[in-house]
């Protein structure tokens, strides 16, 4: 029998699960999330995340700060880096290193997740034990242009584009692109049925596994898309204590990913879980396509502004959704002395699996009289759908009436 080959970078760390999930031996630092499905809404998630930025930020050197962020949110290290940046900037000019080629940076880190995401976790969410589908994805990923180490200057996006044509879909991008906008999940499921390969043979899989209805699109975060909206989410941040844990938007618990960008192309999609697969996957195709408007590098949206107090917000659209950094400086030193005074990061997973949130709703509502193996497909689907930063374990004892998650 032929060794298995190792994961490359990206993997994340397991935790134990009732379900026999292995342990890992990864100080759990990052938090994980615990599910119980089926279980009344105050019992269906919790998570052990922590606010580590507004603890271990306040007295680090400025220019420290994006290095910092990035080893704490590791498994999105790039686009914390960049927004953390961003904040710095706009809270005092010169205090950290300047960001720069932002929009493009932004493409290429988004576009990498998403391509380890669907090639590391929907083999093992999606597919069946025998392992054959995460084989043939970690082939299809030694080849990806986007995973490898590029010369300065080069443009990898030819390549990449070629790549994903050929690898993935089996058919030219942009149209299914057009097909995916035209039609939605029903293209989705024509396209995992015409074809053959590991990708499109795990998404028609999954479909048995789609439940409930589709997303309430008026609760898709879009807090980004005006100044004024920018600062009623940063007053929330600075002066409502557990804000970064536990946020809400307008009283309700908003979602985000890429079906929530300002460019909103998949807004009359109805969109089940199941069908966020497709919309992962066609912000991966509109990455990769050249540079024009809704594609390219002008597909993802960023932006920061300064806030009272000598604070800077910046956001940046990555692949989980919408990613948030609020950074004051203090001011009485500046330039290469300049010091954080306070730090707050408000990330996707703390939106979509906030306790009484769109995922959380889900996990509640799955059929405890259903088969085993069906709900736990039922459960990876939301996981692979909505895609948390942090792994999860799934607690499968009977709930008990009254009791409330703990915080």
């Amino acid at each position: 029998m032929s060794a298995r080959p190792a994961a490359p970078k990206g993997a994340r760390p397991a935790v134990r699960s009732t379900e026999g999930s292995p342990v890992s031996t990864v100080p759990d630092l990052a938090g994980h999330l615990r599910v119980h499905p089926g279980a009344p809404l105050a019992q269906a998630l919790h998570s052990s995340r922590r606010d580590w930025a507004a603890q271990l930020g306040p007295g680090q050197p400025a220019a420290a700060l994006p290095g910092l962020l990035a080893s704490l949110f590791n498994l999105c290290s790039h686009a914390h880096r960049l927004c953390a940046q961003l904040a710095i900037e706009a809270a005092q000019p010169g205090a950290g290193p300047a960001p720069s080629e932002v929009a493009q940076r932004l493409r290429h880190e988004t576009a990498q997740e998403h391509v380890r995401r669907i090639g590391l976790d929907w083999p093992r969410l999606l597919g069946s034990a025998g392992g054959a589908a995460q084989e043939a994805a970690l082939r299809s990923l030694r080849a990806c242009p986007l995973l490898k180490g590029a010369a300065a200057g080069d443009d990898p996006w030819p390549a990449a584009l070629d790549w994903l044509q050929t690898e993935w879909l089996q058919m030219p991008a942009a149209t299914w692109l057009r097909a995916w906008q035209a039609c939605g999940a029903d293209w989705l499921l024509d396209w995992s049925t015409r074809h053959d390969r590991w990708l499109p043979a795990l998404v028609r899989g999954a479909r048995e596994a789609d439940t409930g209805p589709a997303l309430d699109m008026d609760l898709a975060l879009r807090a980004h898309g005006g100044d004024d909206a920018l600062r009623t989410l940063a007053a929330a941040l600075a002066l409502e204590p557990g804000f970064a844990l536990r946020p809400q938007w307008h009283g309700a618990c908003a979602h985000t990913g890429p079906w929530a960008r300002l460019n909103g192309a998949d807004d009359g999609l109805p969109l089940t879980p199941w069908a966020l697969l497709g919309s992962r996957l066609a912000e991966l195709v509109r990455l990769c396509l050249p540079d024009g408007a809704g594609q390219g590098g002008g597909w993802l949206r960023h932006g920061a502004l300064r806030c009272p107090d000598g604070q800077g917000l910046a956001w940046v659209e990555m692949a989980r959704g919408l990613l948030v950094h609020q950074v004051g400086i203090d001011p009485s030193r500046a330039g290469d002395a300049a010091t954080v005074r306070s730090c707050r990061v408000l990330a996707p997973t703390e939106w979509n699996f906030h306790p009484a949130g769109e995922v959380a709703r889900r996990i509640s509502a799955l059929d405890t009289r259903l088969p085993a193996a069906l709900r736990e497909r039922q459960l990876h689907l939301l996981m692979a759908a909505f895609d948390p930063c942090v792994p999860f374990e799934v607690v499968t004892e009977q709930a008990v009436d009254g009791e409330v998650a703990h915080a």
